[in-house]
């Protein structure tokens, strides 16, 4: 492997450590919101105690997630001046500002409130605390506000011009609020929701299990399972319409996601398949006959470009991107299942009485997870070659005198200190 492919691989493996993180965090504060509203909402001093118990220890949760978010994503930062100074060069007028904004707006706000939402309950009034917890919520809903939005216009630059080969801005809001960024921050925003859910129920699950908690936890679980049950059907549909987005701006994605080699009329919906990307074909292929069409043109016999209509050196890497969209794909149907399967138990009145129930709600926590991992591949490898989608490739922004060695040694410092 070159030191570009372990550069790659040094920055995929540290986002995904860093994306644990924030991922609970960004919706976990809107449900301490409403843990917070439930508890002063409630009348009797039994249901106060309850929801104030799931305040508590869920702030602890949040405040570890916050803290380890933060500390791993700053060597994402160094790898931007260690192996990727061709990216800062070329596109730092658009990614610096961006960056900044997220730090000056969405960290300072966080940083500035936590603390009065972790200790001053008792010390400050009531009105103060929730105030603070609001501020804190609004603070990780910025973050992925900047973040996206650097992101979205990377795979959909727009408002830009370029001057000597740097990229400089023409009109900000055309960069921030670029084609793809809504959809990108509303799947993102439902998938830390539902990726909460489910760390709600299947922690409280546990809980349960292990009698502790026995007055907080039946609240969380079934506010984790009505979190997941409202917010699945949302993000299928937020999801068919970002996929309609990318395969208008980026059709080579769709088509690696989709393992569509030929440009084709009434293509099959593959629900498994190999692909082979020496020999352009995919291996074992078992398909659903004009589903993808349906799905991706609402047409049964739309066309679908194939990966053959662009040059090899301009084409993702085809198993991975399948893959990984398949694997998103199961993760959410796992999610729906468990989802009914509690909502059945809830009005049998066996929900928390259950132990294989509250078993499968414990395995399923990391769910959520595996479908924003998953989903996340699909983005990024799905935009390879290119690090800003056709304008500049990947090979262009890693540092020239990055050497392999370089780049393994510091690659295995990571890996174990993660």
């Amino acid at each position: 492997m070159d030191a570009l492919i372990l550069a790659r691989m040094q920055f995929a493996a540290i986002i995904t450590f860093h994306i644990l993180f924030p991922v609970i965090s960004i919706a976990l504060a809107w449900v301490l919101m409403f843990f917070r509203w439930r508890y002063l909402r409630a009348v009797q001093p039994v249901e106060r105690q309850a929801w104030l118990g799931a305040y508590r220890f869920w702030t602890k949760v949040f405040a570890l997630t916050f803290a380890l978010g933060v500390v791993s994503g700053i060597p994402m930062s160094f790898q931007f001046g260690t192996n990727w100074p061709g990216f800062m060069e070329r596109v730092g007028n658009v990614a610096g500002p961006l960056l900044g904004y997220e730090v000056l707006t969405a960290f300072f706000l966080e940083a500035g409130f936590l603390g009065i939402m972790l200790f001053g309950h008792g010390r400050v009034s009531e009105r103060v605390h929730m105030m603070a917890t609001f501020f804190v919520a609004i603070g990780t809903s910025l973050s992925a506000f900047w973040i996206l939005a650097l992101n979205s216009w990377m795979q959909t630059p727009t408002g830009h011009e370029i001057v000597n080969g740097e990229f400089h801005v023409r009109n900000w809001l055309d960069i921030i609020f670029s084609p793809s960024f809504p959809y990108r921050l509303a799947h993102k925003l439902l998938a830390s929701a539902l990726t909460v859910g489910f760390l709600l129920a299947g922690l409280s699950a546990w809980q349960i299990l292990k009698g502790a908690a026995p007055r907080s936890a039946p609240k969380v679980l079934r506010v984790g399972l009505t979190l997941a049950a409202l917010l699945i059907p949302v993000q299928v549909f937020v999801g068919d319409l970002h996929g309609l987005n990318t395969l208008q701006h980026q059709p080579q994605k769709v088509a690696a996601m989709e393992g569509v080699w030929e440009t084709q009329r009434g293509a099959p919906l593959l629900l498994f398949a190999i692909p082979d990307e020496q020999a352009r074909t995919n291996r074992a292929a078992i398909g659903i006959p004009k589903l993808a069409s349906f799905i991706l043109r609402h047409d049964v016999d739309g066309e679908i470009k194939g990966l053959k209509a662009w040059p090899r050196e301009d084409r993702p890497p085809v198993a991975i991107v399948y893959f990984a969209f398949r694997i998103m794909v199961g993760m959410g149907l796992l999610m729906l299942l468990v989802v009914i399967v509690g909502w059945v138990m809830h009005f049998k009145g066996r929900l928390y009485e259950s132990p294989l129930f509250l078993r499968l709600a414990h395995w399923s926590m990391p769910v959520g997870f595996m479908a924003v991992l998953a989903g996340w591949t699909v983005t990024e490898v799905g935009r390879q070659p290119w690090v800003i989608y056709g304008l500049l490739r990947t090979s262009h922004a890693v540092s020239p005198s990055l050497t392999t060695f370089d780049v393994a040694l510091s690659f295995a410092f990571y890996i174990a200190a993660y």
